[in-house]
């Protein structure tokens, strides 16, 4: 019987370390060969680490959320044979992992959803106490309960039957502040100073004993539960790359309504033309197609800006970053090369990777490598929004809801379909003036829908 250890692999090129985001195994559990043992996540995408041979397991070097490096011990087995380690090596029972827990530093671009399950639980936590020194912060602390009823009572005791109807409890101001801001009828709270006043104490003693979930006014009940969710995984990507952004780009938002009366027109004549045939078309290939040509036009707009070189990467080809919600956070797949494709090629494409993304199916190459964004809410998409840009992009389009509303056509009032583009710019190199030209171009465009389809 030998010890085999199985080390972090190189999941990517440039990837120097990955966070570990669950174990799909325990300690003492036989594995098989090609069994999954864990999935880890880059700054692109989760990768899932199978065994290469068959063993027990004896040790994880690591706990979710903790960031390990390329080449650092993950998991050891307990083989037939002589393994790849001296069975001398192995960690005792109360031995740590060597890997310790750190904040992931690398921005990402969206990433592959991963199944993250951390351990959530819920506790009851009077006042808000803070957790207890020591932790790791990962997992909901139980907080022991500070208060106790007065001397010689019970909690059960503390919550007596309702008073009649029409007796008033008697109580100080603060007290009674306490049980309007808690929903606490204090008719059920019984009191034991003199006439039955109810004291601090009192009211204490009837809100730790399980009483204060009974009835409040109405019916309702103050709930006074707190559940902590370890921000692990995906939501950690997406938190640590809006705080770089937002911290980093000083952004200039840009708002301004686009009439897609005939747009939408055109759209639901084209689906009904081609219904079966080609793929459906919604809004989005139409401003992808315009979004290419206004780019052809300020090509400054199609870059990512090296903020620590001072230097502005200017890209040729337009790769557009459309943001999608999937059920474990956003991601942000990339339609390659809008500049080469036709309006129907930008439909499918779009679609294909949306669905790779919701699937948890979309590759490491298809999550990254954008120049400019696309992000909308589809129909919750409010009037306005102010988009956070894509670092290190330097420009980003939102898309709001379609209304139905009057305008003024020059002699009266007529309905219309309009929706605002809400866009960010990073104001370090694009201008007000080059943002609001830039917008008016895919606005009229949109407006003109005829004119996506003329080639210079």
């Amino acid at each position: 019987m030998g010890e085999f250890t199985i080390k972090l692999p190189d999941v990517g090129e440039g990837v120097a370390e990955a966070e570990l985001v669950e174990w799909l195994v325990k300690e003492g559990a036989n594995v098989r060969e090609d069994e999954v043992l864990a999935a880890v996540m880059t700054d692109k995408a989760t990768v899932e680490i199978p065994s290469p041979v068959e063993g027990k397991v004896i040790w994880l070097g690591g706990k979710p959320g903790d960031v390990l490096a390329v080449g650092s011990p993950l998991v050891k087995l307990a083989v037939d044979g002589a393994g790849n380690a001296k069975a001398a090596d192995t960690p005792g029972p109360a031995e740590k992992p060597a890997a310790a827990p750190k904040k992931a530093e690398k921005p990402t671009n969206g990433a592959h959803p991963p199944a993250e399950k951390p351990d959530i639980k819920t506790t009851v936590i009077p006042d808000a106490p803070k957790a207890r020194s020591g932790t790791s912060g990962m997992e909901p602390q139980k907080v022991p309960d500070r208060r106790a009823a007065p001397s010689g009572m019970t909690a059960a005791a503390a919550g007596g039957p309702p008073r009649k109807e029409g007796d008033k409890p008697l109580a100080s101001p603060a007290v009674r502040a306490r049980a309007a801001e808690a929903g606490v009828d204090l008719r059920r709270v019984r009191g034991t100073g003199p006439a039955g006043r109810i004291s601090h104490a009192d009211f204490d003693a009837f809100m730790d004993g399980g009483a204060g979930a009974a009835v409040a006014r109405g019916g309702r009940g103050a709930d006074t539960s707190v559940t902590e969710i370890p921000v692990i995984g995906l939501r950690r990507k997406i938190a640590e790359k809006m705080k770089t952004a937002k911290s980093r780009i000083p952004h200039i938002t840009y708002v301004d309504e686009v009439d897609v009366t005939a747009l939408e027109d055109l759209r639901g004549k084209l689906n009904v033309e081609n219904k079966g045939a080609k793929p459906k078309l919604t809004i989005l290939p139409f401003l992808m197609r315009a979004m290419a040509r206004a780019i052809a036009e300020q090509p400054k707009l199609n870059a990512l800006f090296d903020d620590e070189a001072g230097i502005i990467r200017q890209h040729g080809g337009v790769h557009i970053g459309i943001a999608a919600q999937t059920a474990n956070g956003l991601v942000v797949p990339v339609v390659r090369h809008v500049e080469a494709r036709g309006l129907y090629d930008c439909a499918a494409e779009a679609a294909r990777l949306a669905e790779a993304a919701k699937a948890g199916t979309a590759t490491r190459e298809e999550l990254g490598g954008s120049t400019i964004t696309i992000t909308s809410l589809g129909a919750l998409g409010g009037i306005v929004t102010t988009p956070v840009i894509n670092h290190p992009e330097v420009a980003i389009v939102g898309v709001n809801k379609i209304q139905i509303l009057p305008r003024w056509d020059g002699a009266q009032f007529v309905p219309r379909k309009v929706m605002n583009l809400s866009s960010s710019f990073d104001h370090r190199v694009i201008d007000g003036w080059d943002a609001a030209v830039f917008v008016q171009r895919i606005k009229g465009l949109l407006e003109s829908p005829a004119a996506i389809f003329i080639e210079d």
